[in-house]
């Protein structure tokens, strides 16, 4: 194998592949990334046996051949080299090893067997569509943040995406249990007839990174127990979480009648300062709700209190509720209007957050004791 490409273009379709490769492997091929020239290009694969990173670049290919190389090393290696660089990638009489040239830098990286590399086979994934790229980035924002990491609750560690409102639209939602996060869209068109999925966390992380810079549309292609991204010249094939989601409809509250509306900013600000000295477990801030007024507090046997007064606009019976802090805020930075709505019941039950801006989004948190 021998391969002439351009430092920019190599570097980016790397850093695309190698974030899927674990740091730590047990076994040996999956810290490598598998190259492939032949015609015009050179196609890059990295796989963690979850997920599979294809990506295609232009490049002057001398002879054909396929090798594999340790990915973190070889995405570092072209890190460092100067921008505008020319790197020749060449594979003499010894397999097992590739040698890497870049001006007056020579490097010779160790090479395994491109035969061990696994293939995450796709299979036959039966439903395909096109989705915006900004409203597969708008679904994934405004949810990932209410994803699990409890591992013991494996089915609820991504984003369930289904399709609801018979085939009317799609939506996305994840919960931990203490709070929920929906989002929605148009049902795209070639969607109708989906399975629901989860698909899980790392996929989530590593599709928002590949969908950084694009405006154009994405390919997905599913069927129950996989799903296919395919954005330009850059394919992201993933295992689902194999589990069934919860009925997550059963904790929307229906009858939460009483509407506290609050300044984006001031809220976030305030609730971010009460905030310093909680606890780090738990963090709990209580919200004393008035007419016209919001006073935070919160109390922390070991460091203090701390107290802030807002203006507001509620006209029922106070309130008083507490709520994670660190919940509260991830909620509002969701929240594009100078806005944001509260529909709350009580101290004991869930309450509903709306950006009023925004009527395809809704998030419910579950009020904690203070």
């Amino acid at each position: 194998m021998r391969v002439t490409i351009e430092r920019s273009s190599f570097l980016r379709a790397l850093n695309h592949v190698q974030s899927v490769v674990e740091r730590r492997n047990t076994i040996p091929i999956l810290s490598n990334v598998l190259i492939q020239a032949a015609g015009a290009n050179l196609r890059l694969t990295a796989t963690d046996l979850d997920i599979e990173i294809v990506e295609t670049v232009t490049a002057e290919v001398g002879k054909e051949g396929s090798a594999t190389v340790p990915a973190h090393m070889l995405y570092d290696i072209v890190r460092k080299l100067p921008e505008g660089a020319q790197l020749q990638l060449e594979q003499g009489p010894d397999a097992g090893r590739i040698s890497v040239f870049a001006g007056k830098s020579r490097f010779a990286l160790q090479a395994l067997p491109p035969e061990d590399f696994p293939d995450l086979a796709s299979g036959d994934l039966a439903n395909t569509f096109s989705i915006a790229a900004s409203d597969l980035k708008g679904l994934i924002e405004k949810t990932r943040f209410a994803i699990s990491t409890e591992e013991t609750r494996y089915y609820l560690n991504g984003i369930y995406l289904h399709e609801v409102a018979a085939g009317a639209l799609l939506r996305a939602v994840a919960t931990d249990g203490h709070r929920l996060a929906q989002a929605q869209i148009a049902l795209p068109k070639g969607a109708k007839g989906m399975p629901g999925i989860i698909v899980p966390r790392k996929t989530v992380l590593d599709v928002v990174k590949l969908l950084e810079g694009e405006d154009g549309d994405v390919e997905i292609a599913l069927s129950s127990s996989k799903i296919r991204f395919t954005v330009g010249n850059l394919v992201l094939t993933s295992k689902l979480i194999d589990g069934t989601f919860p009925d997550y409809e059963r904790v929307i509250p229906r009858n939460n009648d009483k509407v506290l509306d609050v300044d984006t900013k001031t809220f976030a600000d305030a609730v971010d300062r009460v905030s310093t000295i909680s606890m780090e477990k738990g963090r709990a801030v209580k919200l004393n709700i008035a007419e016209g007024k919001l006073t935070l507090t919160v109390n922390n046997p070991d460091s203090g209190s701390a107290e802030e007064e807002m203006p507001v606009e509620y006209a029922h019976d106070p309130i008083d509720i507490g709520f994670n802090a660190r919940y509260l805020l991830d909620v509002a930075s969701q929240v594009k209007s100078d806005h944001i709505s509260f529909l709350l019941a009580d101290a004991g039950s869930p309450t509903i957050v709306k950006d009023p801006s925004d009527d395809q989004a809704l998030y419910v948190l579950m009020p904690m004791r203070v």
